[in-house]
């Protein structure tokens, strides 16, 4: 690897124009000078393509007809990137300036690790600027990968102290072990990026973590986020989603520690999922019935944990979706 590669920032879009602009200006501020910015508009009916033209020839852009979804849209920038690292950015987050300099000086020119860094999530309509990041249990650099993913994973009824979540933009990720990897799952609409960085963290030697480099994570009040959606398609492809992560971790294990961090997972999508989708609902609890699930039965504020208690945890979610249908 020479001392200058090229870093490939691929950024999905689709009916961004509120805030494509600040996304594109912090890809281009980056001092990281050797860097490609590919923009993938997937069917935008709003003025995302007029917003991105402002930037001239500094942005690839590649339009296709349809949003597929942003696992779509990313393979498609893999496609035609041809950067060593890749950095994976949504349109309506940022980086730090020195975000991807201070990673790539964290890898020392590794084409086999991952580089982390911390995440600051603000509210939209914010000053991000002013929101103190705060300490993640994975801060630091790691040797053992599928270990990482066990805490990760885990939550604090399985491993206290640890579970959580890496954003996509945290991560800079060396092309080969993409490749490596294999590509995004365009199926999952949900928890894609999850799945992907499973397989991700798993085909790499290691992460290295960068104390200074920061990425920007934008939160919504009205949760317009698809993971937050209750669609048929969401809950399954969270099944889904789990069920590779599951396999993934499971094949690297020789002891069922992987059953009792997805039991949870498992449960929780089908509490999620009851009354809507009774199907998938029972398929979740089955399963998480099958590994071994003692966790929490329901959480879902005081009155919630009282009826489920009394009556079951079926009898609070029906409560629960009356109440937030009145309101």
């Amino acid at each position: 690897m020479d001392g200058n590669p090229l870093v490939s920032i691929i950024i999905p879009a689709y009916n961004a124009e509120e805030y494509i602009a600040e996304t594109l200006a912090s890809a281009m501020a980056q001092t990281w000078a050797n860097k490609e910015i590919i923009v993938i508009n997937s069917g935008s009916t709003d003025n995302t393509a007029v917003v991105i033209k402002r930037f001239g020839e500094a942005v690839t852009v590649l339009t296709l007809p349809q949003n597929k979804g942003a696992a779509t849209a990313r393979n498609a920038g893999l496609a035609i990137a041809k950067g060593q690292y890749i950095q994976f950015l949504d349109a309506d987050d940022l980086l730090s300036p020195d975000k991807i300099e201070r990673q790539l000086k964290a890898l020392n020119n590794s084409i086999t690790q991952l580089a982390i860094c911390k995440t600051v999530y603000f509210n939209n309509g914010d000053d991000y600027k002013q929101v103190t990041p705060l300490y993640s249990w994975y801060d630091t650099d790691v040797d053992d990968t599928v270990d990482f993913l066990v805490k990760l994973y885990a939550g604090e009824d399985v491993m206290p102290g640890y579970g959580g979540m890496v954003t996509v933009h945290a991560w800079l990720t060396p092309a080969e072990v993409i490749k490596k990897a294999g590509p995004w799952k365009e199926e999952l609409s949900v928890d894609d990026d999850g799945e992907f960085f499973s397989r991700v963290v798993l085909a790499s030697n290691g992460i290295r973590y960068s104390d200074r480099a920061l990425c920007y994570y934008r939160k919504f009040a009205d949760n317009r986020s698809l993971s937050s959606q209750r669609t048929l398609e969401a809950i399954e492809s969270s099944i889904k989603a789990i069920d590779l992560k599951y396999a993934h971790l499971k094949a690297r294990l020789s002891t069922n520690i992987a059953d009792r961090v997805f039991a949870r997972h498992y449960w929780q999508v089908g509490i999620l999922a009851y009354p809507r989708f009774k199907a998938q609902s029972a398929k979740c609890i089955k399963m998480a019935r099958q590994l071994g699930y003692k966790g929490v039965k329901y959480s879902g504020g005081t009155m919630g944990q009282l009826v489920t208690k009394v009556f079951g945890w079926k009898a609070a979610r029906l409560l629960s979706g009356w109440y937030w249908a009145r309101r």
